[in-house]
């Protein structure tokens, strides 16, 4: 991971500005998901995580939600390749554990499912079609 990068964990509230600026570029420029699919009820009431660089950059962000469920994990473009999404992913676990949440469910797009194999993830699913990009579920039983 990139040298004097911090993790943050938080509600939607403190996070909110950050968390839209990531998820924008990632998400909706990027990915071209559709702004009413990306944005729900469900950011109130999760556990973020939010990378910063050190400039205090958001870089990075995920969300936790009640059950075990990781999602809107996103990296900048520009930092992808550094390790960060790896280190993102094992702060999620660490708070999923911390919360004695017996196991992660992911809906991971089918580019990804090797890097979350890597982190002891398992395709659960066939493939389907989700914010237009193809998805199957992986699971962490912890």
């Amino acid at each position: 991971m990139l040298a004097n990068t911090v993790m943050i964990e938080g509600n939607w509230a403190q996070l909110k500005a950050q968390l839209v600026e990531i998820r924008t570029q990632v998400f909706i420029i990027e990915q071209h998901v559709p702004v009413e699919i990306e944005w729900d009820d469900e950011d109130e009431h999760a556990i973020h995580l939010l990378a910063l660089d050190d400039n205090q950059t958001p870089i990075a962000c995920a969300r936790i939600l009640k059950k075990g469920r990781v999602g809107r994990m996103a990296v900048l473009k520009s930092y992808r390749g550094t390790g960060l999404g790896r280190a993102l992913l094992n702060k999620a676990i660490e708070v999923c554990r911390r919360l004695n949440m017996p196991k992660i469910c992911i809906s991971s797009q089918t580019h990804a499912i090797k890097f979350y194999e890597n982190a002891g993830f398992v395709v659960i699913s066939e493939a389907y079609i989700d914010a237009n990009i193809w998805h199957k579920d992986m699971e962490l039983v912890l």
